[in-house]
């Protein structure tokens, strides 16, 4: 049976070889498959719908959604991302990671690398820790 390797879904800009190989480098896993999906926001509609349908274009099942490893990349704009996390929680039964891209220091021209894997599942779990008096003083 073939092994399912990472698949980043993007709603940002388009990730490069570079970035693509760092994701690999801090999984330790294959270079992802990536599925960009183009967003392009319309302030003037309420955003739940829009993020359903930015979900959707990813076209994967609904089994696919809860089973494949995935890393999302999110758009920038902050209450679309929020609405597209709500979203797929809801899809998927957990907080995804999440993929943090910052500027190269003193890059001329500008170039952007993966700052970090951002696992929303245990910042969630640890924060309830907090909130129920379980976290380790």
């Amino acid at each position: 049976m073939e092994e399912i390797g990472i698949v980043v879904i993007n709603f940002a800009h388009p990730l490069t070889e570079a970035q693509c190989a760092q994701i690999a480098a801090q999984t330790g896993a294959a270079v992802p498959r990536v599925i960009d999906i183009p967003v392009q926001a319309d302030p003037g509609q309420p955003f739940a719908p829009q993020a359903a349908a930015l979900v959707d274009a990813a076209g994967l099942s609904a089994a696919a959604w809860q089973t494949l490893p995935l890393i999302i990349n999110p758009p920038g704009l902050a209450p679309l991302a929020a609405t597209l996390l709500a979203e797929l929680h809801g899809r998927l039964g957990y907080f995804p990671t999440l993929l943090r891209i910052r500027p190269v220091a003193d890059s001329l021209p500008t170039r952007y690398e993966v700052a970090e894997l951002l696992n929303l599942q245990a910042i969630r779990e640890q924060a309830r820790r907090q909130r129920t008096g379980d976290a380790p003083k």
